[in-house]
């Protein structure tokens, strides 16, 4: 509560959205993660997972309902739906009487399928192809590494880096570097016809790439002539998810800031910095401050 000049007292208090329904797909990670987040902030939950991990996650459930047996808690704030056929998932979306929220976790194709048919409300949650721009001034031995951690540490997140967006003035000698990282890990480049010229082994890329969340060993690479150029092209082709510039110049790493369009945005950090970051977001409103990563500190 804060008072205000004239008496008043203002306040906020946050409360529980009630039962949430998390649909995701393969990974069984989501099913702890989800849980927890839900637990913290004291909301039940339905789980909808896939028939992939099925088997695992009946096993965590167990076992995360023995924890909240043991601690005087119910164990029926935790529930998962163990049928995996697809009509039962439909069915879940049109529980308006017992779910208050839907939360899809996953694949384009999933996302749209639950905003699209679900009754129930939904937090859409977005896909990633999230870009690194290594600036003119960047310290190419801090972008290697850090172009490394965001696109294969763990591929198949929405916050793994799916693009890369290089200043041109420094692509002759950077270039090769980056291809022979890469090539560490078996990374595709699917490359622009400049960037081709310089490296030969990358891939051509089309125009679809640009837009393209991967989610595997590719990654597509495009060389601009100026900050502008990259700042236009990655917002006319992400998702909103999360940025990133390499870069020694604090004029460029402030307007990169001031003008990506996304829900987080980092200078020398990697897009991949914390997948709780991203868990933090979703939390969060649309309309609420963008976070941001810079020189390792919070901003």
């Amino acid at each position: 509560m804060k008072p205000r000049p004239n008496g008043l007292l203002i306040g906020e208090k946050r409360v529980p959205l009630g039962v949430v329904g998390m649909i995701y797909e393969a990974r069984p990670n989501v099913t702890s993660d989800a849980f927890g987040l839900c637990f913290k902030t004291g909301n039940a939950v339905i789980l909808k997972g896939g028939s992939d991990a099925i088997e695992s996650n009946k096993e965590i459930v167990k076992w995360l309902q023995t924890g909240l047996s043991r601690a005087g808690l119910p164990e029926s704030s935790l529930q998962l739906i163990t049928n995996t056929d697809r009509a039962v998932t439909q069915e879940l979306m049109r529980l308006n009487e017992f779910v208050d929220v839907l939360i899809p976790r996953g694949g384009a194709g999933l996302i749209r399928s639950v905003v699209q048919n679900s009754t129930v409300p939904v937090i859409e949650t977005g896909t990633g192809n999230c870009h690194i721009y290594v600036d003119e001034t960047a310290d190419f031995d801090m972008a290697l590494d850090i172009i490394m951690n965001a696109k294969t540490q763990r591929i198949g997140v929405c916050n793994a880096c799916e693009s890369l967006v290089v200043h041109r003035s420094i692509a002759g000698e950077f270039l090769p570097l980056l291809a022979a990282r890469l090539a560490e890990k078996s990374v595709e480049v699917r490359a622009d016809e400049a960037a081709k010229q310089i490296v030969p082994e990358f891939s051509e890329a089309s125009e679809e790439d640009w837009g393209t969340e991967y989610l595997d060993y590719i990654l597509s690479l495009k060389l601009v002539d100026s900050l502008d150029e990259a700042i236009r092209h990655i917002n006319r082709y992400n998702t909103g998810h999360s940025e990133a510039i390499i870069t020694q110049d604090y004029n460029h790493a402030q307007e990169f800031l001031n003008r990506i369009d996304a829900a987080a945005v980092y200078v020398n950090a990697s897009t991949a910095l914390q997948t709780a970051v991203n868990s933090v977001l979703a939390q969060r409103s649309a309309s609420a401050p963008r976070s941001f990563m810079q020189g390792g500190r919070w901003g």
